[in-house]
């Protein structure tokens, strides 16, 4: 059975905060929200708690092309090799937003992501997912928790989202409302940025 924690975004409240980081760093799975659709998270450093989100997927942990969600830019280099100065200005202007950004992966990734040649990095404009990920001191790996064959607001509605998810997390954050349309995710891994899906994140960043 999963938690139902409310935090409001307008000022998350630190010991609920400390509660849902404490299940993440156990290898909890948490739905928390961000600036899009609600998202589904665990510790990037917790093999175990990776492979249940992979599993809830139906995809191969390897194979898997779930973001990175980060409090800012300043670890960058930790999962992303060094970036020119246009891209990161690009960063810069549209960080924290409700883009997912493809940059190329450093050698330093944690272990199940040792193969991939780009990560997807997440900043998101919204203070609890900000709040989580900086005091668990690591990004958190993410995927949304929307399909496109689900009824809205199963998507949108914590309390819903908590009936149906009760069973495969261990925490289900209410922090109001989700957004029902998803990240715009830019390849800025080559030359060219390349807009890959169009969602929430106006291209005007150019």
């Amino acid at each position: 059975m999963a938690e139902f924690v409310k935090i409001y975004p307008e000022n998350p409240n630190p010991k609920a905060i400390q509660k849902v980081v404490k299940v993440l760093k156990n290898g909890g799975l948490v739905i928390y929200p961000t600036d899009t659709v609600y998202g589904l998270g665990c510790d990037i450093t917790n093999i175990k708690a990776l492979e249940r989100i992979a599993q809830i997927k139906g995809v191969k942990l390897e194979k898997s092309n779930f973001s990175f969600v980060c409090e800012d830019l300043s670890n960058l280099s930790d999962y992303v090799k060094q970036i020119d100065t246009t891209t990161f200005k690009i960063l810069k202007r549209a960080l924290p937003g409700p883009y997912t950004f493809i940059l190329p992966g450093s050698k330093n990734l944690p272990n199940p992501f040792k193969k991939r040649k780009t990560v997807g990095i997440r900043v998101p404009d919204n203070s609890i997912a900000l709040a989580l990920v900086g005091a668990l001191g690591n990004p958190i790996v993410s995927t949304s928790i929307r399909d496109e064959d689900d009824v809205l607001e199963y998507t949108t509605d914590p309390e819903l989202i908590l009936e149906k998810w009760d069973k495969l997390v261990d925490i289900v954050i209410d922090g109001g409302y989700g957004d029902n349309e998803a990240s715009t995710i830019i390849d800025l891994s080559d030359d060219e940025p390349i807009v890959v899906r169009e969602g929430k994140g106006s291209l005007e960043i150019f």
